[in-house]
């Protein structure tokens, strides 16, 4: 939902007609400017009475944050119009996105050490598993050999700080969703060679629809009235903690930003070569990784260029007439995979001038008492536009391997891939380097669901594509190669027999297996 049309709905007024004033229409215009310096005032003196709420030590920690809120809140009432106009849209200069095989890859383990020592890796980890039928953090679900999200994040950098006799710091920006659950786990890691430093990303007031005002009767609110405002937060959550300044005064120059969910998003020496020892011109204060699209991609956000500026576009910001043309593979190639590289000094630059803009995503929710409210959101990527010099640089396919349904896990946990020192390498029996097309019904939808449909995970090699719908199990040792499609329909069971192989088959009816 675009804010202008929101707000329409919620003040009266018919948003189409925001930019139109004729003279009959000038009173109508000042009432509106009226009606909504009213609305951030009246904001504002809610947010200070919930600050005196705040339990004890917390008033200031909680005061920042609101003035941040506040900020986006006055961006919200004042910004109309869609932030992006088609027409306007100028094609990507031919150095905007640098291919990955012009990177150097070499390096001396002097030089490998050199670069690490200036390097901080943060992972976005507010995000609850829901999507996969879990209720708690989703960076502590199992994905490989028993190990989670985290364990294998802190493998990888453990490994590298082992081999290069190096202090790569360990960030996590955890909400308040997810920050008790990820401390307890934290003190397993004890004794590994890795400096893990967490912070809380803000917790913002859930906005009554109607009223424009909190929900919110007091800090200690149950979690219904806040929300964790999307990862676009991490600029000023993570200077706010002070641990931007610290790692700036430690030497570290860059920080590597990625979703926890990703098991592609390794620390990549090339990129971070690319970024300290710059061959010719100015270093980018920003790199966006991005890849190719394929049939799997077409809704994830592209970069285009924008009033001489590189800028993320998302679906969201496309109008309707427009989404088949942002989803062609042939005019927007690649999409943001969410690695981004920035300068530790830049983003404190950003944020300290208020130079900092990410476009608003509004998301308009109904909470379990039918009460309508909106969060105001933003997008790390977005920030693009804010930094001097960004690029992308367009990545191979393996440094995007997000897990986010079952479907997803399916691919990780199967002989497609093999795990080394917390990465994942792909299988090199695999004939071809793409990744199957796998979709699995509704049936899989969580996790313990999906564990106890497979027997094992199938050998899935020379997999294309698999879709399974419905209520299907798969026994031990099944063999799936080319293209499977699976369908039981309403008040079927398929059983596949251990040790089946399917190759570009379908199977639909009824198919039992009992115990004799």
């Amino acid at each position: 939902m675009t804010r202008h049309v929101l707000l329409g709905m919620i003040n009266g007024f018919d948003p189409a007609k925001v930019h139109q004033r004729s003279p009959s229409e000038g009173h109508d215009a000042a009432f509106r400017e009226l009606m909504l310096h009213d609305a951030q005032k009246s904001l504002s003196h809610e947010l200070g009475r919930l600050v005196k709420t705040a339990p004890p030590g917390q008033e200031s920690s909680i005061r920042a944050q609101f003035d941040g809120f506040e900020r986006l809140f006055a961006r919200f009432l004042q910004e109309t119009g869609p932030s992006v106009k088609w027409e306007d849209i100028a094609t990507l200069p031919s150095e905007a996105i640098k291919p990955y095989s012009e990177l150097q890859t070499s390096f001396s383990k002097e030089a490998i050490k050199s670069m690490l020592d200036r390097l901080v890796v943060l992972k976005l980890n507010g995000g609850l598993g829901t999507s996969m039928g879990c209720t708690g953090t989703k960076s502590l679900i199992c994905v490989r050999n028993e190990l989670t999200f985290l364990d294998l994040t802190v493998q990888q950098i453990e490994n590298l700080n082992t081999t290069y006799d190096t202090n790569v710091p360990l960030v996590l920006m955890n909400s308040f969703n997810t920050d008790e659950e990820t401390e307890r786990i934290l003190r397993k890691y004890g004794k590994m060679k890795v400096d893990i430093r967490t912070f809380n990303q803000s917790k913002y007031p859930r906005i009554n629809r109607e009223s424009l005002l909190p929900v919110a009767k007091s800090c200690t609110d149950n979690t219904d009235a806040w929300y964790p405002p999307g990862h676009g937060d991490v600029y000023e959550s993570l200077y706010n903690s002070q641990l931007l300044s610290k790692f700036i005064d430690e030497g570290k120059k860059y920080v590597f930003i990625s979703n926890i969910d990703n098991l592609g998003a390794t620390s990549d020496l090339s990129i971070l070569n690319f970024l300290l020892n710059p061959q010719n011109g100015p270093v980018p204060e920003f790199v966006m990784e991005v890849t190719d699209k394929t049939r799997a991609d077409v809704k994830g956000g592209t970069l285009i260029q924008y009033e001489g500026k590189l800028r993320l576009l998302e679906i969201a910001q496309v109008p309707k007439d427009r989404v088949d043309e942002f989803k062609s593979v042939s005019k927007f190639k690649i999409f943001n995979t969410n690695n981004l590289w920035v300068s530790l000094e830049a983003m404190k630059r950003v944020v300290e001038t208020r130079t900092l803009h990410m476009e608003i995503i509004v998301n308009p929710k109904t909470l379990d008492s039918g009460l309508n409210v909106i969060q105001l959101e933003t997008a790390v990527g977005a920030a693009i536009k804010s930094f001097e010099g960004a690029i992308g640089i367009n990545v191979p396919r393996r440094r995007f391997l997000p897990v986010k349904t079952t479907s997803d896990l399916l691919i990780i946990m199967s002989n497609l891939y093999s795990l080394k020192q917390g990465s994942l390498e792909m299988n090199p029996k695999r004939s071809f380097p793409s990744v199957p097309l796998v979709k699995l019904g509704n049936s899989f939808t969580k996790v313990k669901d999906f564990l106890w449909r497979f027997a094992s995970i199938p050998d899935m090699l020379e997999l294309d594509h698999l879709t399974v719908s419905g209520d299907v199990t798969f026994g031990r040792g099944v063999s799936l190669k080319g293209t499977v499609i699976i369908i039981s329909n309403h008040g079927d069971r398929i059983d596949i027999p251990p040790g089946a192989i399917l190759e570009n088959k379908i199977v639909s009816g009824n198919l039992r297996i009992l115990d004799h």
